[in-house]
């Protein structure tokens, strides 16, 4: 699944630090921090109606995982969101946009890994793209195909899956798999052979009307993740988070995907096994229009009405 160029993208105002630029003429330092190391935590947002889908939540995140690694300074959310504001109003962008957020810990006084040297506090970086979820052409066709790759997830004592960080090579390795397989995407286990994710959303199945979804162990406690288990407690669905294997992935009568990208997405293919009949299933179906209603109504208003 290879995203398709938006032609609204080409004159993009893109945010560094509070300046905008076109993205043409966007740049960061090489003595960023980012650049130097993948030093950076990062947030997906999507903008619905000129509000963002549990921005506070992302927020939250944002802070949790630069703590985590020990940013001496972190802007105020008040900070962020009026950075957001600032570049959705420079692009006249008030539904159908995802934001990519992130937060670096900044330029190095000289090239190294020594938080120490970094003397210039944050840069922050605000990229809004027009951009519809990510897999609706694959949910037209036979739903979303995925294999398993060999990458293994980190587990907390190596390197924990809750720091949202941008040190993302175990899933770009995973994503050249899927790509070399001819496949969508691909699925990730943990160390001891359990399902964490795909190589970009967290992953659930459907057995018998239960739904399923991995711990929070390998993966991190997705924001779409939690809300589709807070719909299944308010319509009644059962809903539990277990550790299961691929053998629970190919007897499942459905499979989706969550993420702020792509929402929620189904799957037909895993490993060459189709699941259930090959079709979007019922669970699925309803929990996805759910989800979609449910974040357009509860986004967090940050532009002003139409």
């Amino acid at each position: 699944m290879l995203q398709r160029f938006d032609e609204r993208n080409t004159d993009l105002v893109v945010n560094i630090n509070g300046s905008l630029v076109h993205r043409d003429q966007a740049g960061v330092s090489p003595f960023d921090s980012v650049v130097q190391g993948g030093d950076a935590v990062w947030e997906g947002l999507r903008v619905y109606e000129g509000g963002i889908y549990r921005l506070a939540a992302h927020l939250r995140r944002l802070r949790r995982s630069a703590k985590a690694l020990a940013f001496e300074s972190i802007p105020s959310d008040e900070e962020i969101t009026r950075e957001i504001v600032r570049t959705l109003e420079a692009n006249s962008m008030r539904d159908g946009v995802h934001i990519r957020l992130t937060l670096t810990r900044g330029v190095k006084v000289t090239s190294g890994m020594d938080p120490r040297l970094n003397t210039k506090g944050p840069t922050l970086i605000v990229l809004a793209e027009h951009k519809a979820p990510v897999y609706a052409d694959a949910e037209s066709g036979g739903g979303l195909s995925l294999i398993t790759s060999t990458v293994r997830r980190h587990t907390p004592d190596t390197l924990d899956p809750n720091i949202h960080h941008n040190n993302l090579l175990q899933s770009i390795m995973a994503k050249i798999q899927a790509n070399v397989a001819g496949a969508d995407d691909a699925l990730m286990l943990d160390d001891r052979g359990f399902v964490a994710e795909t190589n970009a959303t967290h992953v659930f199945i459907v057995t018998d009307g239960e739904v399923a979804t991995s711990r929070p162990i390998a993966c991190p406690e997705g924001i779409t993740r939690e809300s589709v288990i807070e719909l299944c407690a308010r319509d009644g669905v059962r809903c539990r988070e277990a550790d299961f294997s691929l053998t629970h992935v190919y007897a499942a009568d459905e499979c989706f995907t969550t993420g702020t990208m792509g929402e929620l997405a189904w799957v037909g293919t895993v490993d060459g096994r189709t699941i259930g009949d090959g079709s979007r299933g019922p669970v699925t179906a309803m929990l996805a229009e759910r989800f979609h209603a449910f974040a357009k109504q509860t986004a967090e208003p940050v532009l002003p009405p139409a």
